[in-house]
Protein backbone atom coordinates (compact mmCIF):
# COMPACT_ATOMS: atom_id res chain seq x y z
CA UNK A 1 0.00 0.00 0.00
CA UNK A 2 1.18 3.52 -0.83
CA UNK A 3 1.39 5.70 2.28
CA UNK A 4 -0.27 9.05 1.56
CA UNK A 5 0.15 12.17 3.66
CA UNK A 6 -2.58 14.73 2.97
CA UNK A 7 -3.14 18.23 4.27
CA UNK A 8 -5.92 18.47 6.84
CA UNK A 9 -7.65 21.52 5.30
CA UNK A 10 -10.95 21.67 3.41
CA UNK A 11 -9.24 22.39 0.08
CA UNK A 12 -7.60 18.93 0.00
CA UNK A 13 -10.76 16.90 0.65
CA UNK A 14 -11.82 16.71 -3.03
CA UNK A 15 -8.42 15.23 -3.89
CA UNK A 16 -8.73 12.37 -1.41
CA UNK A 17 -12.41 11.63 -1.89
CA UNK A 18 -12.89 7.89 -1.34
CA UNK A 19 -9.20 7.15 -0.81
CA UNK A 20 -9.62 6.24 2.86
CA UNK A 21 -11.27 3.00 1.73
CA UNK A 22 -9.07 2.39 -1.33
CA UNK A 23 -6.91 -0.74 -0.85
CA UNK A 24 -4.06 0.91 -2.78
CA UNK A 25 -3.46 3.52 -0.09
CA UNK A 26 -3.20 4.39 3.57
CA UNK A 27 -4.00 8.00 4.41
CA UNK A 28 -3.10 10.41 7.20
CA UNK A 29 -3.78 14.14 7.65
CA UNK A 30 -1.38 16.86 8.82
CA UNK A 31 -0.63 20.55 8.18
CA UNK A 32 1.48 21.29 5.07
CA UNK A 33 4.80 21.75 6.87
CA UNK A 34 4.37 18.39 8.64
CA UNK A 35 3.52 16.65 5.35
CA UNK A 36 6.80 17.94 3.93
CA UNK A 37 8.74 16.77 6.99
CA UNK A 38 7.16 13.30 6.86
CA UNK A 39 8.07 12.90 3.21
CA UNK A 40 11.64 14.00 3.87
CA UNK A 41 11.88 11.44 6.69
CA UNK A 42 10.38 8.71 4.43
CA UNK A 43 7.48 8.23 6.86
CA UNK A 44 5.14 8.54 3.87
CA UNK A 45 5.59 7.63 0.20
CA UNK A 46 3.59 10.46 -1.35
CA UNK A 47 2.71 13.76 0.27
CA UNK A 48 0.44 16.66 -0.56
CA UNK A 49 3.32 19.02 0.13
CA UNK A 50 3.87 22.75 -0.32
CA UNK A 51 5.02 23.34 -3.89
CA UNK A 52 8.25 25.01 -2.76
CA UNK A 53 9.24 21.74 -1.06
CA UNK A 54 9.07 19.87 -4.37
CA UNK A 55 11.89 22.13 -5.55
CA UNK A 56 13.85 21.94 -2.29
CA UNK A 57 13.57 18.15 -2.10
CA UNK A 58 13.97 17.38 -5.79
CA UNK A 59 10.74 15.33 -5.74
CA UNK A 60 8.60 14.16 -8.64
CA UNK A 61 5.02 15.43 -8.93
CA UNK A 62 1.94 13.45 -9.90
CA UNK A 63 0.88 14.89 -13.28
CA UNK A 64 -2.32 16.91 -13.69
CA UNK A 65 -3.02 17.14 -9.94
CA UNK A 66 -2.56 20.02 -7.53
CA UNK A 67 -4.15 22.62 -5.29
CA UNK A 68 -4.33 25.71 -7.45
CA UNK A 69 -5.90 29.15 -7.64
CA UNK A 70 -6.26 31.45 -10.63
CA UNK A 71 -7.02 34.72 -8.91
CA UNK A 72 -8.29 34.95 -5.32
CA UNK A 73 -7.58 31.83 -3.26
CA UNK A 74 -9.56 32.89 -0.13
CA UNK A 75 -7.57 30.60 2.20
CA UNK A 76 -4.13 32.24 2.05
CA UNK A 77 -4.00 35.85 3.14
CA UNK A 78 -2.00 38.52 4.86
CA UNK A 79 -3.96 40.20 7.63
CA UNK A 80 -2.77 43.64 8.62
CA UNK A 81 -3.58 46.44 11.04
CA UNK A 82 -2.14 49.17 8.79
CA UNK A 83 -1.33 50.05 5.17
CA UNK A 84 1.27 47.73 3.67
CA UNK A 85 3.83 50.48 3.15
CA UNK A 86 3.91 50.95 6.95
CA UNK A 87 4.32 47.28 7.83
CA UNK A 88 7.64 46.53 9.54
CA UNK A 89 7.06 43.12 11.14
CA UNK A 90 5.19 40.16 9.58
CA UNK A 91 4.30 36.96 11.40
CA UNK A 92 4.46 33.82 9.24
CA UNK A 93 2.07 30.95 10.00
CA UNK A 94 4.32 28.02 10.97
CA UNK A 95 1.93 25.64 9.15
CA UNK A 96 3.08 27.13 5.87
CA UNK A 97 6.13 26.90 3.65
CA UNK A 98 4.94 27.78 0.13
CA UNK A 99 2.85 30.72 1.36
CA UNK A 100 5.64 31.98 3.61
CA UNK A 101 7.99 31.98 0.61
CA UNK A 102 5.37 33.71 -1.52
CA UNK A 103 4.93 36.40 1.14
CA UNK A 104 8.65 37.17 1.01
CA UNK A 105 8.54 37.34 -2.79
CA UNK A 106 5.51 39.65 -2.85
CA UNK A 107 7.12 41.97 -0.31
CA UNK A 108 10.04 42.50 -2.70
CA UNK A 109 8.39 42.17 -6.11
CA UNK A 110 4.99 43.78 -5.54
CA UNK A 111 4.73 45.67 -2.26
CA UNK A 112 8.25 47.17 -2.15
CA UNK A 113 8.72 46.59 1.58
CA UNK A 114 11.46 44.84 3.58
CA UNK A 115 9.87 43.82 6.89
CA UNK A 116 11.23 41.52 9.56
CA UNK A 117 9.67 38.05 9.59
CA UNK A 118 8.86 36.03 12.69
CA UNK A 119 7.32 32.53 12.99
CA UNK A 120 3.88 32.38 14.60
CA UNK A 121 1.58 29.49 15.43
CA UNK A 122 -1.78 29.77 13.60
CA UNK A 123 -3.71 30.93 16.68
CA UNK A 124 -1.13 33.65 17.34
CA UNK A 125 -1.07 34.65 13.66
CA UNK A 126 -4.85 35.08 13.78
CA UNK A 127 -4.33 37.66 16.54
CA UNK A 128 -1.30 39.30 14.88
CA UNK A 129 0.59 38.81 18.14
CA UNK A 130 3.41 41.34 18.31
CA UNK A 131 3.24 42.05 14.56
CA UNK A 132 1.91 44.66 12.18
CA UNK A 133 0.64 41.91 9.86
CA UNK A 134 0.52 38.14 9.74
CA UNK A 135 0.22 35.40 7.13
CA UNK A 136 -2.49 32.86 7.81
CA UNK A 137 -3.29 29.81 5.66
CA UNK A 138 -5.89 27.10 5.25
CA UNK A 139 -9.09 26.87 7.26
CA UNK A 140 -8.00 29.49 9.84
CA UNK A 141 -7.58 32.05 7.04
CA UNK A 142 -10.74 31.01 5.22
CA UNK A 143 -13.01 31.27 8.25
CA UNK A 144 -11.46 34.24 10.06
CA UNK A 145 -13.86 37.20 10.31
CA UNK A 146 -11.23 39.84 9.61
CA UNK A 147 -13.69 42.72 9.65
CA UNK A 148 -14.86 41.85 13.16
CA UNK A 149 -11.19 41.61 14.19
CA UNK A 150 -10.43 45.00 12.63
CA UNK A 151 -7.93 43.68 10.08
CA UNK A 152 -7.41 44.40 6.40
CA UNK A 153 -7.22 41.18 4.36
CA UNK A 154 -4.86 40.83 1.38
CA UNK A 155 -5.46 37.68 -0.68
CA UNK A 156 -2.11 36.25 -1.81
CA UNK A 157 -3.63 34.35 -4.72
CA UNK A 158 -5.13 37.54 -6.09
CA UNK A 159 -1.85 39.39 -5.59
CA UNK A 160 0.15 36.73 -7.44
CA UNK A 161 -2.20 36.52 -10.42
CA UNK A 162 -2.45 40.30 -10.65
CA UNK A 163 1.35 40.51 -10.69
CA UNK A 164 2.06 37.64 -13.11
CA UNK A 165 -1.16 36.90 -14.99
CA UNK A 166 -0.69 33.25 -14.01
CA UNK A 167 -2.27 30.70 -11.67
CA UNK A 168 -0.51 29.74 -8.45
CA UNK A 169 0.20 26.14 -7.44
CA UNK A 170 0.00 25.91 -3.65
CA UNK A 171 0.60 22.19 -3.21
CA UNK A 172 0.85 18.94 -5.15
CA UNK A 173 1.23 15.21 -4.66
CA UNK A 174 4.99 14.61 -4.56
CA UNK A 175 7.43 11.83 -3.77
CA UNK A 176 10.71 10.22 -4.66
CA UNK A 177 11.22 8.81 -8.14
CA UNK A 178 9.43 5.47 -8.48
CA UNK A 179 7.18 6.03 -5.46
CA UNK A 180 4.02 5.52 -7.55
CA UNK A 181 3.15 3.99 -10.90
CA UNK A 182 0.38 4.24 -13.44
CA UNK A 183 -2.16 2.38 -11.30
CA UNK A 184 -1.75 4.74 -8.33
CA UNK A 185 -1.74 7.84 -10.53
CA UNK A 186 -4.96 6.73 -12.24
CA UNK A 187 -6.58 6.16 -8.84
CA UNK A 188 -5.53 9.61 -7.58
CA UNK A 189 -6.97 11.30 -10.67
CA UNK A 190 -10.22 9.35 -10.31
CA UNK A 191 -10.47 10.47 -6.67
CA UNK A 192 -10.01 14.09 -7.80
CA UNK A 193 -12.78 13.78 -10.38
CA UNK A 194 -15.18 12.24 -7.84
CA UNK A 195 -14.30 14.86 -5.28
CA UNK A 196 -14.90 17.79 -7.61
CA UNK A 197 -18.24 16.27 -8.60
CA UNK A 198 -19.26 15.98 -4.94
CA UNK A 199 -17.72 19.23 -3.70
CA UNK A 200 -20.97 20.55 -2.21
CA UNK A 201 -21.45 17.41 -0.14
CA UNK A 202 -17.80 17.56 0.95
CA UNK A 203 -18.22 21.16 2.11
CA UNK A 204 -21.45 20.38 3.95
CA UNK A 205 -19.91 17.44 5.78
CA UNK A 206 -16.66 19.23 6.61
CA UNK A 207 -17.94 22.69 7.53
CA UNK A 208 -21.23 22.10 9.31
CA UNK A 209 -24.44 24.05 8.67
CA UNK A 210 -23.20 27.53 9.59
CA UNK A 211 -20.06 27.51 7.45
CA UNK A 212 -21.25 25.23 4.63
CA UNK A 213 -22.29 28.05 2.23
CA UNK A 214 -18.82 29.59 2.47
CA UNK A 215 -17.21 26.16 2.05
CA UNK A 216 -19.30 25.43 -1.04
CA UNK A 217 -18.38 28.74 -2.69
CA UNK A 218 -14.74 28.24 -1.84
CA UNK A 219 -14.48 24.80 -3.44
CA UNK A 220 -16.48 25.89 -6.49
CA UNK A 221 -15.02 29.35 -7.13
CA UNK A 222 -11.53 29.51 -5.64
CA UNK A 223 -10.08 26.03 -5.92
CA UNK A 224 -8.67 24.38 -9.05
CA UNK A 225 -7.26 20.86 -9.15
CA UNK A 226 -5.90 20.36 -12.67
CA UNK A 227 -2.22 21.05 -13.33
CA UNK A 228 -2.11 22.18 -16.95
CA UNK A 229 0.25 24.25 -19.08
CA UNK A 230 -0.55 27.65 -17.51
CA UNK A 231 -0.35 26.19 -14.02
CA UNK A 232 3.09 24.71 -14.71
CA UNK A 233 4.18 28.06 -16.14
CA UNK A 234 3.01 29.75 -12.94
CA UNK A 235 4.86 27.18 -10.85
CA UNK A 236 8.06 27.77 -12.81
CA UNK A 237 7.75 31.55 -12.36
CA UNK A 238 7.40 30.99 -8.62
CA UNK A 239 10.47 28.74 -8.55
CA UNK A 240 12.49 31.30 -10.52
CA UNK A 241 11.53 34.16 -8.19
CA UNK A 242 12.21 32.06 -5.10
CA UNK A 243 15.71 31.38 -6.45
CA UNK A 244 16.28 35.01 -7.44
CA UNK A 245 15.44 36.26 -3.95
CA UNK A 246 17.31 33.60 -2.02
CA UNK A 247 14.22 31.84 -0.67
CA UNK A 248 15.59 28.51 -1.94
CA UNK A 249 19.17 27.36 -2.38
CA UNK A 250 18.69 25.74 -5.79
CA UNK A 251 16.98 26.55 -9.06
CA UNK A 252 15.11 23.99 -11.08
CA UNK A 253 11.93 22.92 -12.82
CA UNK A 254 9.05 20.67 -11.85
CA UNK A 255 9.62 16.99 -12.58
CA UNK A 256 6.77 14.52 -12.95
CA UNK A 257 6.21 10.81 -12.47
CA UNK A 258 6.04 9.05 -15.83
Amino acid sequence: MTRLGAVSYLNVRPLVYGLESDPLFTLRYDVPSVCAALLKDEAIDLGMIPSIEALRGGYCLVPDLGIISDGPVASVALFTRMPLDQVQRIGLDTSSRTSAALTRILCLERWNISPDFVPLAPDAAARLDGCDAALLIGDPALFLDHQAAGFQRIDLGAEWTSMTGLPFVWAAWAGRKGAVGEREITALKAARDRGVEHSDAIADDYCGPERAPLGRRYLRENMRYRLGVREIEGLQRYFDLAWRHGVVERSGSAEFFA
